[in-house]
């Protein structure tokens, strides 16, 4: 039971690795024994990253570009020399706060840029890759990271102003990531390459947990009365990097405390 969740031998690449969520899903990866290729674009914390876990005996490779700038991402994958890949992670995502009445034109084309277009350049630049991880391990999955507010809206009570709310174009953007997640599974699935998502529910980093009063609110809107901590996304993600999820592709698995289930 337990080498269906093995990754021995096997290569991810995470992008947005650095970050909240991004190091807990680089640690789970390497725990199961892949070689991980963390991408950010922070040369220096994907290095640091890369020394903290290759002193602990994992196999991780450094990928510093841009997700959003189409030469450097071409250039990456011409240049890094790849055979296969079983494990695609998108998780990279930048934003900043706004309303419907604040928020500007070029903050939905950026939101979209990262969230969405770069997640299809991504895909279509590793299909070879992950193609050739289906052939040589019979394993070859894209795991999407979305959001509860991909699926539900920001309770604004929890909220002392608008313009601190979770902005608009961020569960836009969510959603039609879990579109485009089950569109492309249905495309895929008969070449053994599985396409699922994740939705993260209340896992607010350090700099937002320094506000106690915010997050007593959100606790108090949780089903399991307190936020998530980041290793508990692992779980999730082994099962969908995994052969244990041979038969399970479009879906989405809602990691939230039952947020999603009010």
């Amino acid at each position: 039971m337990i080498d269906m969740f093995s990754l021995k031998g096997q290569v991810a690449l995470v992008t947005g690795a650095y970050g909240h969520l991004g190091k807990s899903i680089t640690y789970a990866l390497a725990e199961a024994g892949a070689q991980v290729i963390i991408q950010g674009r922070d040369k220096d914390k994907i290095a640091s990253l890369a020394a903290e876990l290759n002193s602990l005996s994992y196999d991780v490779k450094e990928a510093c570009f841009d997700i959003t700038d189409k030469d450097a991402t071409a250039q990456y994958f011409e240049q890094a020399n790849l055979h296969k890949l079983n494990v695609l992670v998108n998780n990279a995502y930048s934003g900043v706060g706004g309303t419907i009445k604040t928020s500007t034109e070029q903050q939905y084309h950026d939101a979209y840029d990262i969230g969405l277009v770069s997640v299809q350049r991504l895909f279509k630049l590793t299909l070879p890759l992950l193609e050739q991880g289906v052939i040589e391990d019979n394993n070859a999955s894209c795991i999407n990271i979305a959001s509860m507010y991909g699926l539900v809206s920001p309770d604004f009570a929890i909220y002392e102003s608008e313009q601190g709310s979770n902005p608009p174009f961020y569960g836009a953007v969510k959603a039609a990531l879990l579109q485009w997640t089950r569109y492309c599974a249905v495309q895929f699935a008969k070449q053994g390459i599985r396409i699922n998502a994740i939705a993260p529910g209340p896992f607010p980093n350090k700099i937002v947990q320094q506000d106690k009063a915010f997050i007593s609110r959100l606790q108090d809107k949780s089903p399991m009365g307190r936020i998530g901590k980041p290793d508990e996304i692992k779980g999730a993600i082994v099962y969908l990097a995994s052969k244990a999820s041979s038969y399970v592709t479009g879906e989405n698995i809602s990691v939230d405390g039952g947020w999603t289930a009010w």
